[in-house]
């Protein structure tokens, strides 16, 4: 066991190790008595005197003493390691353990089986990394959309074009193991004591690359340009699926085919797999200088080598209506991250270093079932219709844009001042209020409004707004029972954000992991794996 002390300030010109001699100090710890101390996390805190705070991970020889110290300090905790904990299942699969989709939820779902002496047969929709980014990068330069391998398709998931973000509010030990992993994989190793960690799209394709290559080692199979085209269900379980026009015995499957696979969702539907519509949101992307945001939120300490590139995240509540800033990507760019020809869609990326110029969010707007109606697959209707107009008001293929302070003030200028859009294909100057239905404009227009108040400028700058982010999280949700399970069939297990279980990459992980304990405590492990065709 160890302990976790927080709450341990160090100043920005002093040595991040020095916290942990101070968390000794205040617990009246000598290193003798420890078997191991070290830095666990630091943040930013960038009120008043700007500083770090940090947490000390101590593991103390003695384990009577953690928890006195645990039982008398308001800051130390007992640590909670990411160990997996599970009695083995003894029913015989009756074909092969499929993992559908290769994004951060299928990745661990399948690493885990293998670790485990199973070998799941992975079905990627999309192509593997090396190809996926010549696909994406062909898209971004003008050239033709590929509707099975683009930014949300492919080896790596949607993520893969994103900031790689491994921020997380859920808490959960398996973290911690998350995280270790990619380490292991070729992440840079300060995500592990870094508050808000991230990769860098640059350096997240090794990693998953590496992990695919793990999953191989260990006996598992990666299939590309193998989407899960069917399904047939017969007496409470998936009997077979079909891939690639051929039908395949199938011992379990794991779905994890992400947020962005609505016609999956069709299909699902359509074969009696229960749906249900669940909220999310949508809205654009803003892009302010990295600078004016550095200086909003350090003050005279914008540009000290310590600190990172400043960070926000804002909310505001408009009469029940959530407003509020998603993934922040630090000198980062807007990138086109369409799935379907003859729409436009929105997300934001950066690399390792956040060098660009620019600094962008999201600003998003929640929408619950009552909005757009239909059914299970009304979300995903209402997502598609918002994406085709972008498209017609983009003029086929830029994203509409408007500067914040128009849009916010109704105004129609689009003289553009220090703030260069970022967005590849190019924007093109629209009325936003023509876009999005009133009940999304006006609550983004008031939170814009509050938002400015909060970093002076936010709203009233040179920022651009670009339209239209609609890929934030899952339209719906499959409801599974205690064990894991779909409602519908035993032997499937519904997972990740696509299946309204997560929401990003660490929280995808770990639903991978926990799905893959689920499988391994219902089904030992086959003796073999059907080879690839």
């Amino acid at each position: 066991m160890a302990i976790i002390i927080s709450q341990i300030k160090t100043t920005l010109d002093e040595p991040k190790d020095n916290a942990v001699a101070k968390a000794l100090s205040l617990l009246h710890l000598s290193r003798a008595e420890t078997a191991s101390a070290k830095l666990y996390k630091s943040s930013v805190d960038a009120r008043r005197d700007i500083c770090f705070v940090n947490s000390v991970y101590i593991a103390v020889k003695d384990p009577a003493k953690e928890r006195r110290l645990a039982e008398k300090h308001q800051n130390v905790r007992l640590y909670e390691p990411g160990e997996l904990s599970f009695t083995r299942g003894k029913e015989r699969l009756r074909g092969d353990v499929y993992v559908a989709g290769f994004g951060p939820a299928g990745m661990f779902c399948a690493l885990t089986l293998c670790e485990f002496g199973y070998r799941p047969v992975v079905l990627e929709r999309g192509a593997d990394m090396d190809s996926r980014i010549r696909a994406v990068e062909g898209f971004w330069a003008g050239g033709a959309l590929d509707p099975s391998t683009n930014v949300q398709f492919g080896e790596g998931g949607a993520g893969t074009f994103s900031d790689g973000k491994l921020t997380t509010r859920i808490g959960d030990p398996l973290c911690s193991r998350v995280l270790e992993r990619l380490v292991e994989f070729g992440a840079p190793e300060d995500i592990l004591t870094q508050a808000k960690p991230h990769i860098g799209t640059d350096k997240l394709r090794r990693v998953v690359k590496n992990l695919r290559s793990r999953v191989l080692e260990l006996g598992g199979e990666v299939r590309f340009l193998s989407p899960l085209e069917s399904l047939e269900l017969h007496s409470g379980r998936v009997d077979s699926i079909r891939v690639n026009g051929a039908d395949i015995p199938c011992g379990a499957l794991a779905l994890a085919v992400g947020h962005s696979a609505h016609d999956t969702f069709r299909m699902l539907h359509g074969k009696g797999v229960t749906l249900v519509p669940k909220p999310f949101s949508v809205g654009a992307r803003i892009e302010h200088l990295q600078a004016d945001i550095d200086r909003a939120l350090y003050g005279k300490y914008a540009g000290h080598p310590a600190l990172p590139p400043g960070e926000y995240q804002l909310s505001y509540h408009d009469n029940g209506r959530g407003v509020y800033t998603f993934c922040m990507c630090p000198g980062g760019y807007v990138v086109a991250s369409a799935s379907e020809p003859g729409t436009v869609v929105t997300n934001g990326m950066s690399y390792f270093d956040r060098a660009g110029k620019n600094a962008n969010s999201a600003v998003l707007v929640s929408v619950a079932p009552e909005d757009f109606g239909g059914g299970p697959l009304g979300g995903a209707e209402f997502i598609h219709r918002l994406e085709e107009k972008a498209y017609q008001l983009g003029r086929g293929g830029k994203a509409p844009a408007a500067l914040t302070r128009e849009f916010v003030s109704g105004g129609n200028s689009f003289t553009l001042g220090r703030v260069a859009p970022t967005y590849s294909l190019g924007v093109e100057p629209a009325d936003l209020n023509e876009l999005f239905p009133e009940y999304v404009s006006q609550p983004m227009k008031n939170g814009l409004r509050y938002f400015d108040r909060r970093i002076p400028g936010f709203s009233d700058s040179d920022s651009v707004l670009t339209a239209i982010e609609t890929r934030s999280s899952s339209p719906v949700r499959l409801p599974r029972n205690e064990a894991g399970s779909a409602e519908c069939a035993d032997n499937l297990f519904p997972c990740g954000e696509g299946c309204g279980y997560a929401g990003g990459i660490m929280s995808a992980a770990v639903d991978g992991i926990k799905t893959a304990v689920r499988i391994m405590e219902r089904f030992a492990p086959a003796q073999t794996v059907t080879s690839s065709s």
